[in-house]
């Protein structure tokens, strides 16, 4: 088996490289008999895909012991997320991260499942399966010490998935309140020392330039940026946030009563599906040639 052999594959496949190098291994180089592998597995009808937007499917959280993960799969439409064996298939590979806890995306991607599938094959398998192109977007795992607790929330069958680590209490219902609070509130960060300094001065200006427009003498305008700045902190800062079930207190406030004021949450995770992809519009007839052709 050459290089070229591996890239002609490719060329009449569209399938990825080690895809065809595992299929070529398998058939001892007979090129008509590779293809037929890649296309018994799914793999062919799956790299044809791979130009489509993946922006639908479902978030997920998990937590086991000291460690928790939050996770994003995508597929192209809401039917196939809805579906029995797409769920499966990624409680299948969140499970599979949270054991094995890799470090990154990439690292995540080539980790070995129990069947010997790296991560990326198990995604093209199931692909070729339902038909739709699936992506693991994005992870992110949290380990926690003992005595502190997580809290996980799930919105609207996947949606929203939120996680939320408090240390100074083992409240798992105040924790799952918070992250609760986190999924419908959307804080751009947890305190205002994370709100960075560029946003602060662009928040500022922005302010001093509606002031100055609506005539407000100069001598009181910095006073009233600071009210605006403290606004925009409890607007978007999750500790300064009114919190959702009592909005008379913030979050902190809200935390620190319930726990005798030994709690303190240092951590959140909020992953909405399909933020920050851009979607197109699709053309229903054009895709129902394309299969049938």
């Amino acid at each position: 088996m050459s290089l070229e052999q591996i890239t002609k594959l490719r060329e009449m496949t569209g399938a990825g490289m080690m895809d065809c190098k595992n299929a070529l291994d398998e058939a001892s180089g007979d090129l008509d008999k590779a293809a037929e592998i890649l296309r018994k597995k799914g793999i062919v009808k799956a790299a044809k895909r791979a130009d489509k937007i993946a922006a639908e499917g479902t978030t997920l959280v998990k937590t086991e012991g000291n460690t928790a993960v939050v996770a994003e799969v995508n597929c192209e439409t809401d039917f196939v997320a809805k579906n029995e064996n797409f769920q499966a298939m990624v409680d299948v590979l969140v499970s599979h991260l949270l054991k094995v806890k890799p470090a990154s995306l990439e690292e995540g991607l080539q980790s070995k499942m129990e069947n010997g599938q790296s991560v990326e094959e198990f995604i093209t398998e199931h692909s070729g399966k339902i038909g739709e192109k699936i992506t693991l977007r994005r992870f992110e795992m949290v380990s926690k010490e003992d005595g502190e607790v997580f809290g996980a929330y799930l919105h609207a069958g996947g949606k929203i998935s939120t996680l939320t680590l408090l240390k100074g209490t083992d409240n798992e219902e105040l924790a799952r309140d918070v992250a609760m609070h986190a999924a419908a509130a959307n804080p751009k960060c947890l305190s205002r020392d994370e709100v960075s300094q560029a946003d602060i001065n662009k928040e500022a200006e922005i302010y001093r330039e509606q002031l100055k427009a609506e005539g407000k003498p100069e001598n009181i305008i910095d006073n009233i940026i600071k009210g605006k700045m403290n606004k925009y902190y409890s607007e978007n800062c999750l500790l300064e946030q009114p919190f959702i079930k009592d909005e008379d207190k913030t979050v902190a406030q809200y935390i620190k009563e319930q726990s005798g004021d030994t709690a303190e949450l240092v951590k959140y995770v909020r992953y909405e599906l399909g933020e920050g992809i851009d979607k197109k519009e699709i053309d229903y007839v054009k895709e129902v040639q394309e299969q049938l052709g």
